[in-house]
């Protein structure tokens, strides 16, 4: 698709351009706006087993690592308050944030004590999907996302999952015991493996559709420099040339058809139609999507390995966990660098951000950029109306037709593929104890 590789390499190169690290003297992030909304972002980078795909900050699993670094980021989110910070949304990546549920409870129960928490997102794996640890989540954490990749027992052994994770009968099992505990229950996917096929993809959508779970999350296969050569060597080269067809089988089985079962909540995001309009207690509304950058523009980050994002400008938390805990015991913050975007480079964030969140708000637009869309970013909108990516285009709104969810689909791709990039910059930056936990 000749419209897909040009808006791919469009996106690659202008990441390279802005998403570089410079180093930076700032201790703490700045302080809330009046009458801003936000979220807090908390990173919690232990794993049992490291996947050979991932680019996120994550380190082999120890008790000795782990619990100073939970009391690290509780003290964290003391200075956030102390700054005047409030939040009605908590997000837990990771890692595997449920690798010590006790300290992670601990942590969720302090930011609704110091915040105005409505809702809190938690990731996990699907061997922590047990009634134990289940329980303790009940009312702490009212969306839980498991990290299931596939379910083709084949592909989990390609990917060092099979064994740690369980087989493919045992995580649909999993899930449909989690889904009652939540408002909402998220499994994550990814599709366009080397080795998957059509017919491997369509068993993953059937798998999904019986586990019951309330949303799902496909993303195309991505991957940074950093962790390209050591996913070569499990799972093999990468097709992009596959992966429109590929989310046009996902897109028909979950929301075509008379009487679809999923709707779509961003451009990888689905939720299941029944449940879509239902809330709990608290409000928290069931369809909370993945990319928690679509509902909160701006957000604080906190944790080893943690990205900001506030005014304009990225900040860039330390990848080495011995430096993260003395910045904070030091009464700092742990940033070791920043990107400071341009004009040009936010109006293409928004563009980006909300275009996958399936709406732009041209009203919003020429408020806080003084312009309208079309004049500030004339050659994407001129490449997008070319491409028939625009359902609607009024003075109001965009919205997406199902080639344009695919574009900003490919868009997406590349500009996480430029954040893992800013990762691997970070990561090139750990001291040489730890380089070795994780390179060996």
């Amino acid at each position: 698709m000749l419209s897909e590789r040009l808006i791919s390499l469009a996106v690659r190169e202008t990441s390279k351009n802005y998403l570089k690290v410079n180093p930076t003297t700032d201790t703490h992030v700045p302080g809330p706006k009046p009458g801003q909304k936000y979220m807090l972002y908390m990173h919690v980078p232990f794993c049992q087993k490291l996947c050979p795909y991932c680019s996120f900050n994550r380190f082999p699993f120890s008790e000795k690592r782990a619990v100073p670094y939970f009391e690290s980021l509780r003290k964290e989110m003391r200075m956030l308050a102390e700054m005047g910070y409030d939040f009605d949304s908590v997000y837990v990546g990771g890692g595997t944030p449920t690798i010590m549920i006790d300290e992670l409870c601990a942590t969720i129960d302090l930011a609704r004590e110091l915040f105005s928490v409505k809702e809190v997102s938690s990731e996990t794996n699907p061997n922590h999907l047990i009634e134990p640890i289940l329980e303790k989540l009940e009312g702490r954490v009212q969306r839980l996302s498991v990290g299931v990749q596939s379910f083709d027992d084949g592909l989990l052994k390609q990917m060092d999952r099979y064994e740690k994770y369980g087989c493919a009968d045992e995580i649909v099992e999993r899930i449909k015991l989690a889904t009652p505990y939540f408002t909402s229950m998220n499994a994550d996917m990814i599709f366009n493996f080397p080795a998957q096929t059509e017919d491997m993809l369509i068993h993953d959508i059937e798998r999904i559709v019986e586990s019951g779970c309330t949303q799902t999350t496909f993303y195309p296969l991505m991957a940074s420099p950093a962790v390209e050569r050591q996913l070569l060597k499990t799972v093999g080269e990468v097709d992009y040339d596959r992966e429109k067809r590929f989310y046009e089988i996902i897109d028909d089985l979950l929301t075509g058809g008379d009487h679809p079962l999923f709707t779509h909540s961003s451009a990888w995001t689905y939720n299941r139609f029944d449940h879509k309009d239902d809330q709990d207690a608290s409000g928290a509304d069931s369809g909370m999507i993945d990319e928690y950058v679509v509902q909160y523009e701006e957000y604080p980050a906190i944790g080893s390995g943690g990205i900001t994002y506030l005014n304009g400008r990225l900040y860039v938390n330390t990848f080495s966990l011995r430096e993260y805990g003395q910045a904070i015991e030091e009464g700092r913050m742990s940033i070791m660098g920043r990107v400071d975007f341009n004009v040009h480079d936010r109006m293409r964030y928004r563009f980006l951000m909300q275009l996958f969140g399936l709406r732009l708000d041209k009203l919003q637009w020429e408020r806080d950029f003084g312009m309208t869309v079309e004049y500030g970013l004339p050659a994407e909108m001129a490449f997008m109306k070319a491409a028939g990516a625009f359902a609607t285009d009024t003075a109001e709104e965009l919205t997406l037709t199902p080639k344009g969810r695919y574009l900003v689909v490919a868009m997406m791709r590349q500009f996480f593929i430029g954040v893992n990039n800013l990762r691997d910059q970070a990561r090139a930056a750990l001291p040489g104890e730890e380089r070795e936990l994780l390179f060996g």
